[in-house]
């Protein structure tokens, strides 16, 4: 993959590790996805290769990534999901060529066609979006619960009580401010 990009920072749930392709939303924000090839290597790394791709289908995927990150927020937060967002992620589901497969392993994977668009690659990311949201799957929408990030991400931990997107990255974060701010409060004497 090229270099001069960020890491992507892949989930195990395809709808919400997409929506981390714009990361810390609420601080100095990251896009991952910031050329049509950098989505084509995201798809390729996700197992959804497609072709080529658009700046037209570039914005398409960040306009998914947009409506799935505001529809998870509200579910996570128990709010009434908002019908444009609803209504992109209903459009993209609709518009792909993809099957579901099953593995020899017996896991269920997508497959798209030999000449695999980059529609057909969101409308796989789009029914996964609508799964999760819709509560179909073991898992509740959450929160992340660093102040700069607050990415909505599923919480398949078996309490249901995940506090971080990413443990290796807003957690660590988060316990390494708090332990600073501590020795700044608590600071050991000079021997």
């Amino acid at each position: 993959m090229p270099t001069g990009f960020p890491d992507f920072r892949l989930g195990s749930v395809l709808a919400t590790s997409f929506t981390g392709t714009l990361s810390e939303r609420h601080g100095d924000s990251v896009e991952r996805i910031p050329t049509p090839q950098r989505l084509i290597d995201w798809l390729a790394v996700s197992g959804l290769s497609a072709d080529s791709c658009t700046l037209a289908q570039l914005d398409l995927a960040r306009e998914l990534r947009e409506s799935i990150h505001t529809a998870a927020t509200a579910a996570a937060t128990q709010g009434a999901l908002p019908a444009p967002a609803v209504q992109v992620i209903n459009d993209r589901s609709a518009q792909g060529r993809a099957a579901a497969v099953l593995t020899p392993e017996g896991e269920r994977r997508w497959q798209l066609g030999p000449a695999s668009s980059v529609e057909d690659a969101l409308s796989v990311i789009a029914a996964d979006a609508v799964s999760i949201i819709a509560g179909e799957r073991d898992g509740k929408m959450a929160l992340c619960a660093s102040p700069s990030c607050q990415a909505a991400f599923f919480d398949t931990s078996q309490s249901r009580t995940r506090k971080w997107c990413d443990m290796n990255t807003c957690g660590n974060r988060q316990k390494k401010a708090r332990f600073q701010a501590n020795q700044r409060k608590n600071p050991r004497p000079a021997e």
